[in-house]
């Protein structure tokens, strides 16, 4: 369940999850690609695929589009994120080095390619206003129901502030879903228990999360905590909404009484 990663990824797209192979169970294909700049790479066609971009430069071309895309920093800058059907062809040329979170999922619908502006995702201070401010962060949303509807992934992104907390109250659903971390700065790290497992989260590592295991998270202080997570429908149950862990939705009441 626990992908670790000790070091920079290659250069060249590196497979964390795979269909039929490690961690089937996710549904998904999962994987980094790092580009040094001038260098090419097509998605392969047959499934589904979301590229969404983490740090750097790069030239995106699909059918019915080119566009150079920019993003300095994954915990200041809202996302890019290029949504691409099974037969549609695509490719990337970086101009600057580049990594990219590559997702990938059986999908036999026929939608055109989108690609999502920083604009058009959706971010939100959760927690704002609660729990004396320890569960506030940053989520930000690309691809979901209602707006994409063609899609079988929920994607998007958390930033956890030092300190504070996320996913949280712990909640839980049926899909499966993937959580891949950066912290900042890189020798920090985060916190997570899924199901009842601990762990210790470093930068470049990746978790897989079964369907109905809580997963609530914690940034060290002084450490901040971005994942981008993502989540696969399953077929005749799309995701929509968690369920929270009721003895703990009491912390969201805005006048809860907490200690001290």
């Amino acid at each position: 369940m626990h992908v670790k990663r000790q070091g920079s990824f290659p250069f060249g797209y590196t497979p964390v999850t795979e269909i039929g192979g490690r961690y089937t169970e996710t549904l998904m294909d999962f994987g980094i690609l790092r580009l040094a700049p001038g260098e090419t790479w097509q998605p392969p066609v047959g499934r589904e695929r979301a590229l969404l971009l983490l740090t750097g430069s790069v030239e995106l071309t699909w059918d019915g589009g080119t566009r150079r895309v920019t993003r300095g920093s994954c915990f200041d800058e809202a996302p890019w994120c290029l949504s691409l059907p099974a037969r549609a062809a695509a490719s990337v040329k970086a101009v600057e080095e580049t990594e990219i979170s590559v997702h990938a999922t059986d999908n036999p619908r026929s939608f055109a390619p989108r690609l999502f502006t920083p604009e058009e995702c959706r971010s939100e201070e959760r927690g704002k206003g609660t729990m004396r401010e320890t569960s506030t962060r940053i989520v930000r949303t690309i691809i979901e129901d209602p707006r994409s509807s063609w899609s079988n992934l929920v994607l998007g992104e958390v930033i956890t502030y030092p300190g504070k907390w996320s996913s949280y109250p712990p909640h839980h659903h049926p899909q499966p879903e993937i959580y891949h971390y950066r912290v900042l700065p890189e020798q920090g790290f985060g916190l997570t228990a899924i199901g009842n497992d601990a762990l210790v989260l470093h930068h470049g590592d990746t978790v897989v999360i079964p369907p109905g295991a809580v997963h609530p998270h914690a940034a060290a202080p002084g450490y901040a905590l971005f994942y981008v997570w993502v989540i696969r429908h399953l077929d005749g149950r799309r995701y929509g909404a968690p369920t929270f862990v009721p003895e703990h939705t009491w912390v969201t009441d805005p006048k809860a009484e907490i200690w001290p």
